[in-house]
């Protein structure tokens, strides 16, 4: 099990490593992101474990940046910041799991080995329903050809949907992957942002795309209503 490990604490860094080859890991260590792209780039990893504050480019760019090469390498944040705006950009930009500074060593080779069974099957290019397609690699959507601006959150929302789409999902089950798992507040907030999704990408364009299922959730139509 080859791992990359991109952390700019040098002690930290070299502690992780330590505990990981003792558990049966084989272990590369970089501390910025330019040497964090070439790795990933160059070198097959089963799984790659990157921080987001990084000298020279961020963990946000490095991670963006593999996935627009193609590098689909499952990857695992790891990060002093604890928001769930952080949590959300990562996933946005194709992280597979996400751990927050300080953390148990354990949960982090569970984590990782849960990673490597999962694998990293390359994800779809650009996701469509319809005139509506999504491109995760330049964070771009389009509807009818024509580009449609939205805020990160309604990104996030429009993503989930999609790779859902056919498929009626809850307010839980959205919430717990467009905001946190953790999220206690009020979660008719979803309504608010499919609302806003519906202002966006159906009205102006005479399409009914994200249908309610009464007393369910929401449903985003395959053929993009």
């Amino acid at each position: 099990m080859r791992v990359l490990i991109v952390e700019d604490e040098v002690r930290l860094a070299d502690t992780v490593r330590r505990g990981l080859t003792d558990a049966g890991f084989v272990v590369e260590l970089v501390h910025d992101g330019e040497d964090a792209i070439w790795a990933a780039s160059e070198s097959s990893f089963d799984v790659i474990v990157l921080d987001i504050m990084l000298p020279k480019v961020n963990g946000y760019k490095v991670l963006e940046e593999l996935r627009n090469r193609g590098v689909w390498t499952p990857v695992l944040m790891l990060t002093a910041k604890d928001g769930e705006y952080d949590q959300t950009d990562a996933f946005d930009l194709g992280a597979d799991d996400y751990l927050t500074k300080p953390f148990s060593f354990l949960v982090l080779v569970a984590r990782l080995r849960a990673l490597i069974r999962r694998g990293g099957p390359e994800r779809p290019v650009v996701l469509v329903a319809g005139d509506l397609t999504l491109d995760p690699a330049r964070k771009r959507v389009e509807r009818a050809g024509q580009e449609v601006m939205l805020t990160p959150r309604e990104y996030g929302l429009l993503e989930f949907l999609m790779r859902h789409r056919g498929d009626t999902v809850t307010k839980m089950e959205i919430l717990e992957s467009v905001w946190d798992p953790a999220f206690d507040g009020d979660p008719n907030v979803v309504e608010v942002y499919i609302r806003y999704l519906r202002l966006k990408l159906d009205a102006p364009f005479g399409r009914h795309t994200i249908e309610t299922v009464r007393g369910m959730g929401y449903r985003l139509a395959t053929d993009g209503g």
